[in-house]
């Protein structure tokens, strides 16, 4: 599933994939993969993530269809 909460908060901190991946220490591959939804970033990533985007992982990464 396509994370569009990911790719909102990073759009509207005006940061390009490159610039979240440059700061949380991955690829910008991994960043797209992400936000497509075909990979699962592991828990410490997605720490890392939330803190660069000021957000908590219930507003990233949480999936609210249960």
């Amino acid at each position: 599933m396509k994370n569009l909460k990911l790719k909102s908060a990073r759009a509207a901190l005006d940061l390009s994939q490159q610039d979240l991946a440059d700061k949380v220490g991955v690829s910008r591959q991994t960043i797209n993969a992400i936000e497509k939804g075909d990979y699962n970033p592991t828990v410490n990533l997605c720490i890392a993530i939330c803190k660069a985007l000021g957000k908590t992982l219930d507003e990233l990464f949480w999936d609210e269809e249960g």
